[in-house]
């Protein structure tokens, strides 16, 4: 199985080095020297790292007969793949690799069925599942401890704890039913204290 391990981005000096959007939790295992990348494009690859560094938070990487900066951009917005044992498992066992979380069929505690996971979206403060109901709709599930409470990868599901509003309109039908905002109840119950 081929995984996307990281982007190219612009050259960095003039013998060669690029930057490197990581999107692997394992660079060190993923990007290390001698390692050999396919591309995206193809034409592009494959690559082997040569040297592997890290300067001033990001990571710098060069390729074998890739020594100056007009090779370097050449290279620019390249993705590096890596092949990956499909049954691989991350070091950590509460990690997972995105192909092993997409398709899993996503239920609630008391097994009633969400959706199935169709992508994960990785954003800067926390990891998002995809969730395409079965009427086609989707919805958007953290992929925080406090939500998704369970991952079952022999029984191909995900299970979870989501709170009032987030997979259905339940909030909403409870402020309908008592017949007041949320902000007014909260109000009623500070006159109370």
């Amino acid at each position: 199985m081929q995984l996307v391990v990281a982007r190219i981005g612009r050259a960095h000096g003039i013998k060669g080095e690029v930057t490197v959007e990581v999107r692997t939790d394992e660079p060190e295992l993923r990007l290390g020297p001698g390692a050999v990348l396919a591309t995206d494009p193809a034409s592009a690859g494959p690559l082997t790292i040569e040297t592997g560094r890290v300067h001033s938070g990001r990571l710098l990487l060069r390729f074998a007969g890739v020594h100056d900066r007009t090779g370097a951009e050449a290279l620019r917005n390249t993705l590096l793949i890596a092949d990956v044992d499909p049954d691989e498992r991350p070091e950590d066992e509460d990690e997972y690799y995105d192909h092993q979380l997409i398709d899993l069929d996503v239920v609630t505690e008391d097994g009633t069925e969400v959706g199935r996971i169709t992508e994960i979206s990785h954003l800067p403060t926390q990891d998002l599942f995809v969730v395409e109901r079965p009427d086609g709709t989707e919805v958007y599930v953290p992929f925080v401890s406090e939500i998704v409470t369970g991952i079952d990868l022999d029984e191909q599901r995900a299970v979870i704890a989501p709170p009032p509003g987030l997979i259905d309109d339940r909030a909403a039908r409870d402020e309908v039913a008592d017949g007041r905002s949320a902000s007014a109840r909260d109000a009623d119950a500070g006159d109370e204290a």
